[in-house]
């Protein structure tokens, strides 16, 4: 009984110390590769830029996109008066380090929205966001602008582009969502997405945004055509929420303000 009780005890011994041994080469591993994971969603959310702004592809090599994307100037925006803010003002080393997400949910940077601002279901929002500018011979070329809000059964992350008008839609995407597949999660499909280009936000007074995703599909060359895309089929709660979202940060709560001072020069 001794014997067995001894050879037990070794058993475990051994699978102790493989335990121990495995959790530190796992450990290892997650603090070697964590600057690599930062940089490869970095590169993603760039790649998502491109895309929503038309000028890359899903695929397309690290090299191109970090090219393409370095044509683009970064700046952070105060959403409490529409004029653009430096890094140091918010508190963070420079412009892509400032998380707008995690600046939401800290009451000391980022307001409760009331239920008439409320409109797409955030609760709070950023004081400020980050925003990218392209800018050709000195002229306004494109506007991305980052966009967030509840579908069904998740928080969809996403990017609007908007020509240098300033109003015409060049693209929308969404990069992280957890939507139901084939139903909210065609948010996705290619065909959908491209129903937003050449898409007007606003009207002729560049006042309220105008979004509407009509279901059983919209008319785009009837009245308020350009304000229209179909609304996703099947899905209902989460076509209410991307419009509720995108006409939320194209509104006066979000990026509206901003969009005019850039619109007079006076961002």
């Amino acid at each position: 009984m001794a014997k067995k009780k001894e050879t037990v005890g070794k058993t475990l011994q051994v699978a102790l110390a493989l335990c121990i041994v495995c959790s530190v080469i796992v450990s290892a591993a997650a603090v070697s590769l964590r600057p690599m994971q930062a940089l490869n969603q970095e590169l993603d959310i760039k790649s998502n830029i491109l895309q929503a702004a038309g000028m890359a592809e899903r695929g397309a090599k690290a090299e191109r996109i970090e090219e393409l994307f370095g044509r683009f100037e970064p700046r952070l925006v105060d959403l409490r008066n529409g004029r653009f803010i430096s890094p140091e003002e918010l508190g963070v080393a420079d412009v892509l380090s400032y998380d707008q997400y995690r600046a939401a949910s800290e009451p000391s940077t980022s307001i409760r929205l009331s239920g008439d601002q409320d409109t797409a279901n955030l609760r709070r929002r950023a004081h400020a966001a980050t925003v990218y500018i392209l800018r050709e011979n000195d002229e306004l070329v494109r506007v991305v602008l980052p966009i967030h809000g509840p579908g069904l059964w998740s928080t969809l992350y996403g990017f609007i582009s908007l020509e240098g008008d300033l109003n015409t839609i060049e693209g929308l995407g969404f990069y992280d969502h957890a939507e139901t597949p084939g139903l909210g999660g065609e948010v996705d499909n290619p065909r959908w997405k491209s129903q937003w280009v050449g898409q007007k936000v606003y009207g002729d007074d560049k006042d309220q945004p105008k979004i509407q995703l009509v279901k059983g599909g919209a008319d785009q060359s009837g009245p308020d055509g350009e304000h229209k895309v179909d609304a996703l089929s099947g899905a209902t709660l989460t076509s209410r929420g991307v419009e509720n979202l995108v006409n939320f940060w194209m509104g006066e709560d979000g990026f509206a303000p901003f969009l005019k001072n850039l619109r007079d020069g006076e961002a």
